[in-house]
């Protein structure tokens, strides 16, 4: 089970370098993270950039909405959308994503990464 000392906090940006309403792509300890600022929600989302079907670095490009109460992101390529708070496919594929915990502090962005 993870705990808080598993976590190691990374800054991925500042605030105000997010785009609102959609994503971008990180670097952070060599993995590719896709960093969600769903402004209409005001709430942040990280996940794994890479879409699972075809394994292409893409979902930070990827188009943001809502299914009922949750909020998804889908692959601009394959159209498959995927739960930004879960990770689960929302297209009725077995297939999920990573997701990571994001947190705001002082202007600055912060992604959680299992240590």
């Amino acid at each position: 089970m993870e705990t808080q000392l598993d976590t190691q906090w990374l800054q991925a940006c500042k605030i105000e370098d997010a785009i609102e309403n959609g994503g971008v792509c990180l670097k952070l300890n060599n993995q590719q993270v896709a960093l969600f600022y769903f402004a209409r929600r005001n709430e942040w989302y990280a996940t794994q950039n890479e879409c699972p079907h075809k394994r292409q670095m893409i979902l930070s490009r990827g188009m943001l909405g809502s299914l009922g109460d949750t909020p998804k992101v889908a692959c601009p390529f394959h159209k498959k959308t995927f739960a930004l708070d879960t990770g689960e496919c929302l297209s009725g594929d077995e297939c999920a994503i990573k997701t990571y915990p994001v947190k705001v502090e002082n202007g600055n962005v912060y992604i959680g990464m299992i240590a």
